[in-house]
């Protein structure tokens, strides 16, 4: 078998697949009465996800290492690692939004590799000295794959900055910290105690009315309450949006919850590789500066959420700004062809 022409074959079905399910999810978001779109959507991303794993591995079995060494590989295997987390993160949601945002980057991705770069950088070449290692696979992998998480996150941060419109919302789903105000839709009362009725909550979106009865023994009464959001403009945000908004909230703050810790994974064992290689586990180079820099975005994003409560507008912004931030860290620094890490990408 021709593993070279294999991969032609395959990079250029990545993005035709890609480019369709995209065009599913937005379709599918237009029109949401369409009932087997959402399958439709998951299957391409599953497809997708398939043609890139086989590329990378006829690409191993070419080169006769891990496939991650030059800008055509890694850009691949990022998009392989955000269409993995794309099916982990809608098979646990059982949203279909996470597409909405993923299908596009990752086929711009996979058509900025297959498409756009000469075919000198697509070849597999033999690897550079420092590469030589079993550290390529251990750091590059876990901080590729924090990339893809990092950047879904960001994703779906961004877009709910575009559905609230950048106004501040009062949310009830369960992604906040200890420091958050929210309560978890239950009150504890003790054995004998007689409940009061509950008061009519008024929001913007509508009224509702909630009775409790006394009991003669300790119940956890679920409570169910419909918060006001607070905007800074005088339209309300309609109950669809509010509830698309809380869905893209949560399922952000639990992606970038699994990408940082990969991040921090992949700084260590970088470090450890960097002390076997250079002799130093940390010289400032652009790459190692920026991918601190990026640890401290996204930890700055968990300890604002975890412990100072925050949700909604201001750590979406974090988490926007987090996605500027990785995109440096990762092709920004090669830009300038200067560096440690810096292995002739463009220069």
């Amino acid at each position: 078998m021709n593993l070279v022409l294999l991969q032609n074959l395959l990079d250029n079905a990545s993005f035709a697949i890609l480019f369709v399910t995209m065009l599913i999810y937005w379709i599918g978001a237009a029109f949401p009465n369409i009932s087997y779109l959402p399958a439709l959507g998951t299957a391409g991303m599953a497809i997708a996800n398939l043609c890139m794993a086989t590329l990378l591995g006829a690409r191993w079995l070419e080169a006769g290492y891990f496939p991650i060494s030059n800008l055509y590989e890694s850009l691949f295997f990022l998009t392989w690692g955000m269409t993995t987390v794309h099916l982990i993160a809608e098979n646990n949601t059982r949203s279909r939004l996470v597409g909405v945002v993923t299908a596009p980057v990752a086929m711009g991705i996979t058509a900025f590799a297959a498409l756009t770069l000469p075919n000198d950088m697509q070849s597999a070449a033999p690897l550079v000295p420092a590469l030589k290692s079993n550290w390529l696979m251990m750091h590059v992998s876990v901080m590729m794959l924090s990339y893809a998480a990092l950047m879904v996150g960001s994703l779906l941060a961004i877009a709910f900055l575009v559905v609230t419109r950048g106004q501040k919302v009062v949310l009830q789903g369960s992604s906040v910290g200890t420091g958050g105000y929210r309560n978890n839709g239950y009150s504890l009362h003790k054995a004998g105690e007689l409940v009061k009725p509950t008061e009519e909550v008024n929001s913007a979106n509508g009224v509702a009315t909630f009775q409790s009865n006394g009991s003669s023994t300790a119940v956890i009464e679920a409570v169910t309450t419909i918060q006001t959001p607070t905007t800074v403009s005088s339209e309300p945000l309609s109950p669809q949006r509010l509830s698309l908004a809380d869905t893209l909230d949560n399922i952000s703050y639990r992606i970038i919850g699994l990408g940082f810790p990969l991040l921090t994974i992949g700084i260590i064992a970088g470090a450890v590789w960097a002390n076997e290689a250079w002799g130093s586990y940390w010289s400032w180079d652009p790459k190692e500066t920026w991918a601190l820099i990026t640890w401290l975005v996204f930890a700055a994003y968990l300890h604002a959420r975890i412990t100072r409560g925050w949700q909604g507008r201001r750590p979406a912004i974090l988490a926007a700004t987090g996605f500027v931030v990785v995109w440096v860290c990762y092709l920004g620094v090669n830009l300038l062809g200067k560096g440690l890490h810096s292995y002739g990408w463009f220069f």
